[in-house]
């Protein structure tokens, strides 16, 4: 399983890459202008990583330069020292998350004719996802940035009701694993059951396209995410992680 979580660590930097990356130590520091802690936050990518002082202003002087807070993303999969070292050092702790994951032959799939699956991306799936997800107008060049950079197979999926886009996700296939990404559905749209016929088309999609596993984010305050997907199949747990915020420095 640890060899499974370390897979779904490094297909997720690509599934969501950054406009660009710093290497260090067995961390990578990611910078996409801010949007989301994902693309701006260092990331482990050895089991080993461990931070030092050292690191730490490095990254540091990093993201200043950037006009951007240090943040860092947490795996259970580190050893503790890590975290407890942040923390002792004034870190403060937030966003906890867990990847989920199922295997694609246990799950329900099925494709579904409202639903559409793209491989190339189009101006109104792109539309579509940040009225979705109420993106500011100064954000979506950065999201879409983002989304081009991909260099895996995609799918960008959406599904319509009366010819109006409601819930929108995209899947990138690193190998035979599917890392879904950027599962929404229009607010006035939730609880109707969309975004599982959604995921059901995307993993009979991904299933056809070779893949064999499915894994994905979501917040732990998320429950019903976390309801729908350990409902569809997704339920097992690969691991968790959080971010760790440094403090502003005193004036």
């Amino acid at each position: 399983m640890n060899a499974l979580s370390w897979r779904a660590e490094r297909a997720f930097l690509k599934a969501w890459p950054a406009l660009s990356t710093n290497t260090r130590n067995g961390w990578q520091a990611r910078f996409a202008n801010g949007l989301s802690r994902r693309a701006n936050s260092v990331n482990p990518l050895i089991a080993n990583a461990a931070l030092d002082d050292a690191d730490i202003r490095f990254f540091a002087d990093a993201y200043r330069a950037q006009n951007l807070p240090l943040i860092v993303r947490v795996p259970t999969l580190l050893d503790a020292r890590v975290d407890d070292a942040l923390a002792r050092s004034g870190f403060t702790q937030e966003g906890e998350c867990c990847v989920l994951h199922g295997m694609l032959d246990a799950v329900t799939t099925q494709p579904d004719p409202a639903i559409e699956i793209i491989e190339t991306l189009s101006c109104e799936w792109l539309d579509a996802v940040h009225a979705a997800q109420g993106r500011a107008s100064e954000q979506r060049a950065v999201y879409e940035a983002l989304i081009n950079a991909i260099a895996l197979p995609a799918g960008f999926v959406m599904l319509r009701v009366r010819g109006e886009p409601v819930a929108l996700a995209y899947g990138a296939i690193d190998g035979d694993l599917l890392c879904v990404e950027s599962v929404v559905t229009a607010a006035f749209r939730r609880g109707k059951g969309h975004a599982k016929r959604l995921m059901a088309a995307l993993l009979h999609w991904a299933k056809a396209k070779g893949a064999a596993t499915a894994c994905l984010q979501v917040e732990m305050s998320n429950a019903p995410a976390l309801a729908l997907y350990r409902r569809i199949g997704l339920g097992g747990e690969l691991y968790r992680y959080h971010y760790r915020r440094q403090r502003p420095a005193q004036a």
